[in-house]
């Protein structure tokens, strides 16, 4: 099994009110913590979103709009049997998580299910098999959780991902000043 990994960064950040990739963090930008991370567990890392230096950026080839299009994307242009995606404003991920979620990589989606029972979908695993049904839904206007509706997916609940020491800090959303402030206090 082969993974690619990719870092979704092409929203608009209107909550945080800058560019989420260039937000510092621990004296480090949110895009070098998420980066860092994914090439722990991936020979290759690639940026899902708008060129930037030091980054191979696979801009959206599917005409649509949201995160669903970069994972399309990545998914129809991979060589690879998965692709591993991280949102950008994850900057709190666990390389250790994201092993244990590609061990779990077959033929579905491998996505965490939060303690409230929220798909966690900027974190997951996605299968080249399903490259076709993601495009497709996204060219429909639909979102990352209307193709998990479609598709077959290992959820992963919280005993399970809380067995690999992970407290959810893979997947807190930094959007925003706030979010950012109790990250910080929340994941020292």
């Amino acid at each position: 099994m082969t993974a690619l990994a990719a870092v979704l960064s092409g929203g608009l950040s209107t909550r945080m009110g800058q560019d989420k990739a260039d937000v510092l963090v621990r004296d480090q930008t949110m895009l070098e913590m998420v980066g860092a991370a994914l090439r722990l567990v991936a020979d290759r890392t690639v940026l899902l979103g708008p060129d930037r230096e030091g980054w191979e950026a696979w801009p959206d080839s599917v005409h649509a709009h949201g995160p669903l299009a970069g994972i399309a994307t990545a998914l129809n242009r991979t060589d690879t049997d998965h692709v591993l995606v991280v949102a950008v404003d994850h900057p709190f991920v666990r390389p250790e998580t994201l092993r244990n979620m590609i061990r779990r990589a077959g033929d579905i989606p491998v996505v965490p299910v939060d303690d409230h029972g929220t798909r966690q979908v900027t974190c997951a695993v996605y299968p080249k098999t399903i490259a076709r049904l993601a495009a497709e839904e996204a060219e429909l206007g639909g979102s990352i959780q209307s193709l998990l509706d479609r598709v077959s997916f290992d959820a992963i609940p919280p005993d399970v991902w809380g067995s690999w020491s992970e407290d959810g800090r893979s997947w807190f959303s930094v959007d925003s000043q706030e979010a950012l402030g109790e990250a910080l206090g929340r994941y020292q």
